[in-house]
Order: C-alpha cells, then sequence, then structure tokens
C-alpha cells in the first residue's frame, strides 16, 4: 500500500517536472539585438572616413574593404589635421580580448599614414574592435580611439 502510495506521488512529480521543462521550450530562436540595432558611436566607413578629435587635432581613418572582413587584409589610411611626433596605432577587442594587434603604419607625409591589418574572427557575430591612435604634440603623450564593427554585413560593397 505503501509502495503504490509513493509511486503514484513520484509520478505526479515527474510529470510537473516534466511540464514545466515544455513549458518552458520554444522553437522560436530569441531575436539577435545586435543585427537589428544599429550603434551609431561606431565608425561607418561605408559612407566614409571615421573622426574623432583630441588635443586640438583631428584624425581621420578610412578601412577598406569597408565593411572590415575577419581573417582579411584591411588597408587603413589614417590622417592628421596637423603634424605630430611618435604615431602608433593598435588594435584590439573592445568588449572581449582577442589580442593585441600592432599596425605599422608608413609615414607618406607629414599628416598621411598608411598600414595594413589582418585579425581574427570571433564566433559571437558581433565583434567591435577599437583602433587605438597614441601620439606625442608638444611633449604630451595623447591617445584617440576609433571603434567599428568586424564582418559589418550592412557595409557589403
Amino acid at each position: 500500500m505503501l509502495r503504490v502510495k509513493f509511486t503514484k506521488l513520484f509520478s505526479l512529480y515527474l510529470l510537473l517536472i516534466w511540464a514545466l521543462f515544455c513549458s518552458s521550450c520554444s522553437q522560436e530562436s530569441p531575436e539577435d539585438v545586435s543585427k537589428t540595432t544599429k550603434d551609431s558611436s561606431l565608425c561607418d566607413f561605408s559612407v566614409g572616413k571615421c573622426t574623432q578629435s583630441v588635443a586640438g587635432i583631428t584624425f581621420d581613418l578610412l578601412v577598406s574593404p569597408y565593411n572590415t572582413p575577419s581573417e582579411k587584409p584591411l588597408t587603413l589610411e589614417l590622417i592628421g589635421s596637423e603634424p605630430v611626433n611618435d604615431l602608433t596605432m593598435r588594435v584590439e577587442g573592445r568588449d572581449m580580448f582577442m589580442g593585441v594587434i600592432p599596425v605599422n603604419l608608413t609615414k607618406v607625409d607629414e599628416k598621411l599614414y598608411n598600414g595594413q591589418l589582418i585579425y581574427g574572427s570571433c564566433s559571437s557575430n558581433y565583434m567591435v574592435w577599437r583602433a587605438f591612435v597614441t601620439f606625442t604634440k608638444e611633449g604630451t603623450q595623447h591617445a584617440v580611439m576609433f571603434d567599428f564593427l568586424a564582418d559589418n554585413e550592412d557595409n557589403e560593397l
């Protein structure tokens, strides 16, 4: 008698647990917010240069190809509004660590620098990279940052 009561009670609990698990399941996958919400703070190279200013100097960054694909060579062009000293650039993940990637810039003239970059891909489908540009002006070191989205499908050519 006790065994029959225990079996019925156990079956009832098992049925309730199963119902809870099934009610929380859904065939619909959650909407990917990163694809529907455009971050206006990110550089959009499809519309042109990305501009940032610091210490009274304006820098324009252009990246080609404009959709900034992962694991492919990117060509960068950095233009300053006035000559600076000791200019360097590195790229890092903004929201997750993906390593530190130095960018070898070639000085074309007093205000124009060119370089190339290749970065890895990310499995999250939403990878924001940050380009750090450091320079010296009148003996003081400054930095300016450019954030951009890798594999930006909105910027396809």
